[in-house]
């Protein structure tokens, strides 16, 4: 493991994976610590330098008591310089909207991949509520991380109540709880392009790299439509459908379309 410093002095965490091939960074989603992507970094670390870090406030790395979307995309450009650019990148779900972001900012990215950004852009699931980050903000000022995740996880992601019972028995719950305090930042990321509506077609005008965008056909409808949406924005964005696949995507089955979008390029 190694670290950088972002702008505001917040250091960021991350190991790297091979080591003779062209840099790829991968960045992660919602509560992720860099673990969740250590399998998918070892199956592109033959064919890339893959590079696997800690978002702020998350894992390993530090944070700062003011967020902002910005700081974020400072700490990929840390990474990015000290590995020197420009680079490959990956997000993942809410992690490849911060990529999009990046990329649209000005990050020194040749190709982007991205794997189920969680718009949603229809009806096919409930869309945020406008308090949906002051909720999370409050429920974590108190100290209840317990009842911030659940919010997230049922208003947030939309998921059953029994489910989310399920959830709290399982050892990643505490983990979870130990990042909760990070929910407002993927809610602030987020919120405007879970509305329902059509994603604005100027939002990333600044991406025209090449983008892959890939979902699976076996998760959520919304995140198919989302997919889809998102491809439809210009001639530089691939769709890619992953048979037999979720949102919680299998690394071996993702490994290698990654791998053929950025060595095909």
């Amino acid at each position: 493991m190694f670290t950088v410093v972002s702008s505001d002095g917040t250091p960021v965490a991350c190991e790297q994976h091979g080591g003779s091939g062209p840099a790829l960074i991968l960045v992660g989603g919602t509560l992720m610590p860099r673990a969740r992507h250590t399998p998918l970094a070892a199956a592109l670390a033959q064919d890339f330098t893959v590079y696997n870090y800690d978002r702020r406030g998350r894992g390993d790395s530090g944070d700062h008591p003011r967020f902002e979307v910005r700081r974020e995309i400072d700490d990929l450009d840390a990474l990015i310089e000290h590995v020197g650019g420009p680079v490959l990148l990956f997000g993942m779900s809410s992690g490849a909207v911060l990529a999009l972001e990046a990329v649209s900012r000005g990050s020194a990215v040749s190709a982007l991949a991205l794997y189920e950004p969680p718009f949603v852009v229809d009806g096919s699931r409930a869309p945020l509520p406008s308090d949906y980050v002051d909720r999370l903000k409050a429920l974590l000022a108190r100290g209840d991380t317990a009842a911030a995740l659940t919010h997230f996880l049922t208003v947030g992601l939309a998921m059953p109540p029994a489910a989310v019972d399920g959830m709290r028995q399982t050892p990643v719950w505490a983990a979870w709880e130990a990042a909760a305090h990070t929910l407002p930042y993927d809610g602030l990321l987020m919120a405007d392009l879970m509305s329902g509506l059509p994603l604005p077609r100027d939002q990333w005008s600044g991406v025209t790299i090449p983008v892959l965008v890939g979902h699976g056909d076996a998760g959520e409808a919304s995140m198919t439509h989302a997919a889809r949406e998102l491809a439809s924005h210009g001639a530089n964005y691939t769709l890619h459908t992953l048979p037999g696949q979720n949102h919680n995507v299998d690394p071996n089955a993702l490994a290698p379309v990654l791998t053929a979008f950025f060595t095909g390029l």
